[in-house]
């Protein structure tokens, strides 16, 4: 409720679509009237029902066709599932780099794979940190990394954008130098994806998976997708987890027990996606394609910049941003570090009404996320912080 909050943690939970809300009550009316022949009837039929939300988000990430995309599962999940395809060490190649900053559950999906084929962190995980007491990572020193590595590097495994410092990695160029030496490209994409413009398949990014609770606003825990780029279609030799639902609509029903794969992403289904946060999903995703992702994006610059120049300007003195001033090297979100107690300074503004995410009692990430906030929320924060801060500043 605006009138009682400031909503700018879209960077961790996005807000409910009104939309949403009438899509599950009708599902809800469908499953009352028809049962089990909701698969092919009502407005949504079942059987298909993950197939509007792959036209809607196609635009959102730059795939080329819908085959490029799957409407499946959940995040961490989708990360098992395309490492068991795209990770494939041998004798030589069998290290894995990573943002050593990274969300802890892309650690562990890194660290379970390494663990699959009897490899420890220490053998096969390389670790990317900022140097010389940067909060950022530069291009230049992940195509280092890649470089030095390039004989034992079999997969380069990133978030687009980092999600403690909201950096906006160079994908392309990082893409290019992995390519130069046959190294796989695979992305996380959960801080990223209606977040800021992508274009998966123009930059040559090999696979990508993204969870839609963030941005996208689709719900807590609510269905993820992948992308897997068209060259790798027709490559047979991937290992694949297999599924009923990985087939067409008519295999699928055929109970065949051999399975005849979809062509592209969706080869890659194991089961049928659950009705009501697919439907969530596809509310969400028409809002974006009505706004625009490249007028949301153009507000998000102005919205986040108007953000940063009120904290410089008014509580410099408070607060530094960590997050690169470069507008085209972030996303909406602001990370900022204080040099008081940062737990008690959330939690006063949490009193007087501000929603917005703490991690590791360091980095508070305030996302004015463009879809719904406004001019207005970016100076109430502030002015809200401001007090906070100059009235309690001596006792925090």
């Amino acid at each position: 409720n605006r009138l009682e909050s400031i909503y700018l943690c879209g960077n961790s939970l996005g807000c409910l679509p009104k939309r949403a809300k009438t899509y599950v009550d009708e599902e809800f009316q469908v499953w009352k009237k028809y049962g089990v022949e909701g698969h092919f009837r009502g407005k949504r039929p079942w059987a298909i029902i993950d197939e509007p939300s792959l036209t809607l988000i196609k635009p959102l990430i730059g795939a080329k066709n819908e085959d490029e995309i799957a409407i499946m599962n959940s995040l961490s999940v989708n990360n098992n599932l395309m490492f068991i395809s795209f990770y494939r060490p041998t004798s030589k190649r069998y290290k894995i780099l990573i943002e050593g900053q990274a969300f802890c559950s892309d650690h562990h999906t890194v660290r379970s794979h390494l663990d699959l084929h009897n490899l420890t962190e220490y053998d096969g995980l390389i670790e990317i940190n900022p140097s010389n007491n940067n909060h950022i990572i530069s291009t230049d020193e992940i195509c280092e990394a890649i470089d030095k590595h390039n004989h034992s590097l079999s997969l380069v495994w990133l978030g687009v954008i980092q999600y403690y410092t909201g950096q906006f990695f160079d994908i392309p160029r990082i893409v290019k130098k992995a390519h130069e030496y046959n190294i796989y490209v695979g992305l996380d994409l959960a801080h990223a994806i209606g977040n800021i413009p992508l274009k998966l398949h123009e930059w040559n990014v090999d696979f990508a998976t993204w969870c839609s609770y963030k941005y996208l606003n689709s719900g807590a825990g609510s269905i993820s997708g992948i992308f897997v780029h068209q060259k790798h279609h027709q490559n047979t030799s991937f290992k694949r987890l297999q599924g009923w639902w990985g087939q067409t609509l008519q295999n699928r029903f055929n109970m065949g027990h051999i399975q005849i794969p979809k062509k592209g992403a969706q080869a890659w289904q194991i089961s049928n996606p659950p009705i009501l946060p697919t439907v969530c999903l596809q509310a969400s995703l028409e809002i974006f394609n009505e706004a625009g992702i490249q007028n949301l994006r153009q507000k998000s610059i102005l919205l986040t910049g108007y953000l940063e120049k009120l904290l410089i300007t008014y509580l410099s003195k408070y607060v530094s941003i960590i997050t690169p001033n470069n507008i085209h090297q972030r996303g909406c979100q602001l990370s900022l570090i204080f040099n008081r107690n940062i737990e008690k300074i959330h939690k006063e503004i949490t009193k007087k009404g501000v929603i917005c995410d703490l991690r590791k009692g360091t980095v508070m990430r305030i996302a004015p996320t463009p879809l719904y906030n406004t001019f207005q929320d970016v100076w109430d924060f502030v002015e809200i912080l401001k007090q906070c801060l100059e009235n309690k500043y001596s006792k925090l």
